[in-house]
């Protein structure tokens, strides 16, 4: 395909949700030593409320069911909230639209056994307030050095958030109040293979390259199709870090 087609092609597909199904065997990305979703699931068996934080679509916390007799979900990006209402509330989930409100969690104090943020921001004191005496909150994130090396490519600035790391989140929850239990940092391997997954991934991930502008962008990108149209991949990295912390019990 050209260029034009693979552009035209990527700034017209449906994406919703969370589900990158979408660029199956086109962005393949490695997955991190540790299983988040066992991790979780572990945490289940004697969890009776949960709260999932910026739940996309609903595609991960639907997953895990059959969910605790309590479990609620938030979600601040308005396109997503109608999709995780249909898909959650089958489940019996109330999905909570944070998109004015997204630094005061609307739950009472004390609300949840088990909180989840998975690539979700969250305010560590926001977590500590809602969680009951003993309870935890196991938090996947996408660090600030994600995917460096297509901004390097597209010659643009630096990942926004690029601070944001394993440290300072620890430093986060244990200023809030929480004791950290277990932490990992990794560098994931990944590849993009063609220019239409590279624009479709900046058209839903918007804050990687701050001021991306497809137009601004079009010569870089364009260097950067005759590059992969040859058979030279881009190979990046995905930073993700973990960590599990609980507030005290009474």
């Amino acid at each position: 395909m050209t260029y034009e087609e693979l552009v035209g092609e990527a700034s017209r597909t449906p994406f919703e949700g969370w589900d990158f199904g979408v660029f199956h065997g086109r962005y393949v990305q490695g997955a991190p030593s540790w299983d988040y979703r066992a991790l979780v699931q572990e945490r289940l068996r004697t969890t009776g409320a949960l709260l999932d934080l910026g739940t996309g679509g609903g595609e991960f916390l639907a997953s895990l069911a059959p969910l605790p007799p309590v479990t609620a979900a938030t979600e601040g990006f308005p396109p997503n909230v109608a999709v995780a209402r249909r898909r959650l509330a089958p489940l019996g989930v109330i999905v909570h639209d944070t998109t004015g409100a997204p630094d005061r969690l609307p739950f009472p104090d004390e609300s949840f056994d088990l909180v989840l943020s998975r690539h979700e921001a969250y305010d560590p004191a926001e977590v500590h307030r809602v969680l009951r005496p003993g309870g935890v909150f196991v938090t996947q994130q996408v660090g600030g050095r994600d995917l460096e090396q297509l901004n390097a490519a597209l010659g643009g600035p630096p990942h926004p958030f690029r601070s944001w790391d394993l440290a300072s989140a620890v430093t986060g929850l244990e200023q809030a109040g929480l004791t950290v239990l277990d932490r990992h940092e990794q560098l994931v391997p990944a590849t993009l293979h063609d220019i239409g997954a590279v624009v479709l991934l900046l058209r839903i991930t918007p804050w990687q390259i701050p001021g991306y502008d497809l137009d601004t962008y079009t010569p870089r990108l364009r260097d950067l199709h005759h590059r992969l149209a040859a058979g030279n991949p881009l190979h990046v990295t995905g930073h993700r870090f973990l960590t599990t912390a609980r507030r005290a019990p009474v």
